[in-house]
């Protein structure tokens, strides 16, 4: 996999967590931005929108749930992929952790090979989730259950969008040879 320009933002206030995670990840050819605090995160995140975070627990003014909350809440940012890092160990934890919009959970102290690897793993869920096929010719997308749909029946069951219909200029000329509006009276 190619990490160049693929950005992890890592959440920590301790810096030495940061320092050895910023290395760890650098060296796999990540790129890293560090916060922290869950401001300083939360601000990192509107202006470079990360492909996914790790996220720290136990951090003072706003723990880690509450970000991934606020994160999973802005519908511009809540598709980034939030691995909680964290020193809490209990099954509570771990569920509140999922609960708050987590993908995953890794205990301190992780091993570091497990962690790239569930890194990558989440990286490449992420893309494929962004991929939807579609006929190059006719413009049909295949549904999860393998069957072609129209573009527009397909967003209406994927989002909460519902389209009106209209005509473009261009299908206007190619139905009926000119544009109607400029039709010359006689």
């Amino acid at each position: 996999m190619n990490h160049q320009k693929t950005l992890v933002l890592a959440v920590d206030d301790r810096p030495q967590n940061l320092q050895f995670l910023g290395k760890l990840l650098s060296d796999k050819g990540y790129e890293v931005g560090m916060a922290q605090n869950g401001r300083q995160a939360l601000n990192f995140i509107k202006k470079n929108e990360p492909d996914l975070i790790l996220l720290d627990i136990m951090m003072p003014e706003m723990d880690g749930y509450e970000v991934c909350r606020q994160i999973k809440a802005d519908f511009s940012v809540r598709h980034i992929p939030i691995i909680f890092l964290t020193a809490k160990t209990d099954p509570k934890d771990i569920v509140k952790g999922f609960d708050a919009g987590g993908v995953d959970y890794v205990t301190k102290p992780f091993n570091s090979a497990e962690l790239l690897v569930r890194v990558k793993t989440h990286i490449e869920i992420k893309i494929l989730r962004g991929l939807l096929p579609m006929c190059s010719k006719c413009k049909k997308i295949r549904n999860d259950k393998g069957f072609w749909k129209r573009v527009d029946s397909y967003i209406e069951e994927h989002s909460q969008l519902t389209f009106t219909h209209g005509i473009c200029p261009d299908c206007l000329v190619e139905l009926y040879g000119e544009k109607p509006w400029f039709k010359k009276k006689k």
